[in-house]
């Protein structure tokens, strides 16, 4: 295990990490099988790699607009707009700006370094490959949906996750268990994986402790994964039985076709 990392996959160049299904029919990086719970595929779609722009409707001029009122209307009126002509002063929120004002508890010194700066990220949706948008949905509320674990620059395991309503075929799943507590609602993790050469060595299980770490972080108590028995083992995105148990898993269902693994974050 010695010389590995884990990265989250944000971008087209950690996308691009994602180590190769054992059944070659398949691509991870062209999957919306849980995304989509009605046409969903884990089919290998090469095309689907193609970042594709989507088309942008020209916005109509308000002359195209029958019930827009004719002529030049005023803005409406901000009182938090400093260009408005009040500023700051009037804004009980702002930093003040003339020393003069009484101190304001809730602001916050313009300069001061210290001071936590907001940055929201926005999900990547044009430009980039379908799969890519589909992971970058919520990161901006929730956080990154994939990580890759790399043994020196080589990929060796990957793992999908993510809050159950990001995946509607999961909640379709897990609808079919009443015996699952409704509340509080798991993470759930979608798929796992480990490339060929890395088998059986322990990474992938490495890596779903690391996100079982994260969800824990970001206020997850509980975190699920939907087996598939029907088929071969490389035909399935969640394994066996005996990959959860010895990693803190339980057998939350126990159905011969499609059981339930469950583990609870602390």
């Amino acid at each position: 295990m010695d010389g590995h990392r884990i990265v989250d996959v944000t971008d087209t160049q950690t996308l691009g990490l994602l180590p190769p299904c054992a059944d070659p029919r398949f691509d991870h990086r062209t999957c919306d099988y849980w995304e989509d719970a009605e046409r969903g595929s884990k089919a290998a779609r090469p095309g689907w790699l193609t970042p594709i722009a989507a088309p942008r409707r020209p916005r109509p001029a308000p002359s195209d607009n029958p019930f827009a009122p004719q002529g030049e209307v005023a803005a409406p009126f901000n009182p938090f707009d400093p260009a408005a002509g009040m500023g700051a002063v009037d804004d009980p929120f702002s930093a003040p700006s003339d020393p003069l004002i009484a101190e304001n508890p809730f602001a916050a010194p313009v300069d001061n370094p210290f001071a936590p700066q907001q940055s929201i990220e926005r999900p990547l949706r044009e430009g980039v490959p379908r799969k890519l948008a589909l992971l970058e949905r919520g990161r901006g509320i929730f956080g990154s949906y994939a990580k890759v674990l790399l043994v020196g620059e080589q990929p060796a395991a990957y793992v999908q996750f993510g809050p159950l309503s990001a995946y509607p075929r999961a909640i379709r799943l897990r609808d079919l268990y009443p015996q699952l507590p409704d509340a509080p609602l798991p993470a759930v993790i979608t798929c796992v994986s480990s490339a060929a050469w890395a088998r059986r060595q322990g990474y992938a299980a490495r890596l779903v402790e690391a996100v079982c770490a994260d969800l824990a972080g970001r206020g997850f108590s509980a975190v699920e994964a939907y087996l598939d028995l029907t088929g071969p083992e490389d035909e399935t995105s969640t394994g066996r039985p005996a990959f959860w148990l010895p990693i803190g898993f339980a057998l939350a269902v126990d159905d011969e076709r499609y059981p339930v693994m469950r583990r609870e974050l602390v």
